[in-house]
């Protein structure tokens, strides 16, 4: 019963596919015949309304607006007609994305796709609108939901190459498993404030078992990082000119694997690696801008690709592959009980409008210097997390006959070792690193035995703004 099931599934999501698939050919057919209606010049000289897309019956084998549009790439030596022709036609011919979130504010800045005009609409509606202005000629299909196991083999079987523009590791290992089990070469990016990674895997594509493929996400990492490590774009900023720097590197990756001399038209992945197997680490504010690190080949004991392989496409639809599991979850444990934390309203009302000297108390914003300089809490003391973790843990030690003052941590201020017993609260941005730091302050000793208050504002800057401050800024 199970069995018939998921085929049914599997038979549904193909069936969606196609007619996302068959509304785009529709719509790119109106935008063809509105086009051929007002240049009736230009029908009436090519005569060709009826040819299909890769040229059989017409003199040329692409359109004249394509040789404009296309002409400047194809005298470049490694790409040339046959190549532009397939990216005109079968390789970037049909174009599909991904995606169930909808556009933000705080997306524009590096989401150049997107426009002001278009917050609140689904990211692959706005993305492909501003496709069609600027090339009419592929088919755009919009998927507009998020990458879901049960989905993910009938989606990429409609594609030749998959490119991964994802940050969390749960989406990454599903994509890179189904392009290995589905046999499509995936080119994955990715970028996190001033830094960024950039892999092209599974190239060649290879059955599972055949060492002549390239590795895939699982033989770089085989193991994800511990899930209170992640970090999102959200959470750790991005400076926009680095996604645009990973995008165009992807994009210039893509293009190399579908116009490989010997790539396979049809499937769009030559049969050899143009290069050996690399991550390529971006880095804004190093020298060079950009280190390679040469990869091996597949994994012996690879969980996907290799002879000894335990993921397949069955334990992916069934859900026994599972991602979230594996990768561990992805919302942070609280590391504090209920006495160590205040909400943002509650400190409000206790300090209402009164200043750390006519009631001493000690707040502490542990955000780095960029974020505490757009905007703080009054009176309050900057001291960035990366500075204290940085400092170990060593306590301060008492003073001898040689030594006048005890030992501290080169972060911590001499005032908050004194014998006072004035609460310490300490903020961050979401509520997380604050939690990290009132432990360690205690393991340093400064609550005193539990004599002085040290705790966290719970849910940090953004609970001030939701509970204290409408008009606090939002980043």
């Amino acid at each position: 019963m199970g069995s018939l099931e998921e085929t049914c599934a599997s038979l549904r999501a193909q069936i969606t596919a196609t007619e996302e698939q068959l509304a785009g050919l529709k719509r790119d057919l109106a935008n063809a015949e509105q086009a051929a209606q007002s240049d009736s010049a230009t029908t009436t000289t090519a005569g060709n309304e009826h040819n299909d897309r890769n040229g059989h019956g017409r003199r040329w084998p692409l359109l004249q607006e394509e040789y404009k549009r296309y002409g400047r790439q194809m005298i470049v030596s490694q790409v040339g007609l046959k190549a532009a022709q397939y990216l005109a036609g079968a390789g970037v011919g049909t174009i599909g994305l991904i995606d169930g979130d909808t556009v933000e504010v705080s997306n524009l800045h590096r989401q150049v796709l997107h426009r002001t005009k278009n917050v609140g609409k689904y990211k692959v509606d706005s993305a492909i609108e501003s496709l069609r202005e600027l090339n009419p000629h592929p088919t755009y299909i919009a998927h507009r939901t998020h990458l879901m196991p049960d989905e993910a083999l009938a989606i990429f079987q409609n594609y030749d190459l998959i490119l991964d523009c994802t940050d969390n590791p749960a989406t990454r290992y599903l994509i890179s498993d189904t392009a290995v089990l589905t046999g499509k070469p995936l080119v994955s990016a990715s970028a996190l404030r001033t830094e960024g990674q950039l892999m092209v895997l599974n190239d060649p594509p290879r059955a599972p078992g055949d060492k002549s493929g390239g590795p895939c996400y699982r033989c770089v990492f085989p193991r994800p990082p511990p899930a209170d490590s992640v970090v999102s774009c959200a959470d750790g900023g991005i400076l926009g000119p680095v996604v645009g720097t990973m995008g165009v590197l992807q994009a210039l990756e893509a293009i190399k694997v579908i116009t490989a001399p010997d790539a396979d038209v049809a499937g769009g992945a030559a049969s050899t690696p143009r290069n050996p197997p690399a991550l390529h680490v971006f880095s804004a504010y190093s020298s060079p801008l950009v280190r390679t690190i040469r990869l091996r080949s597949r994994r012996a004991n690879c969980a996907v690709c290799s002879a000894e392989a335990t993921v397949t496409l069955d334990t992916i639809k069934s859900g026994s592959t599972d991602y979230v599991f594996f990768c561990g979850s992805v919302i942070l444990p609280s590391l504090l009980g209920p006495e160590e934390r205040i909400s943002a309203r509650e400190y409000y009302e206790k300090y209402p409008g009164v200043s750390a000297v006519s009631q001493p108390h000690t707040v502490i914003d542990v955000r780095d210097k960029g974020q505490f300089e757009i905007c703080s809490l009054e009176n309050s003391l900057n001291i960035p997390i990366s500075d204290i973790l940085a400092s170990g843990l060593t306590k301060p030690q008492a003073a001898d006959a040689e030594q006048e003052a005890p030992t501290l941590p080169s972060w911590l201020p001499s005032e908050l070792v004194s014998e006072s017993s004035n609460p310490i609260y300490v903020v961050c941005r979401l509520g997380n690193d604050s939690q990290i730091v009132v432990k360690k302050m205690k393991e340093l000793g400064l609550d005193q035995n539990g004599q002085r208050f040290i705790g966290d504002i719970r849910g940090g800057l953004r609970s001030w703004k939701e509970q204290v401050d409408s008009e606090w800024p939002e980043y």
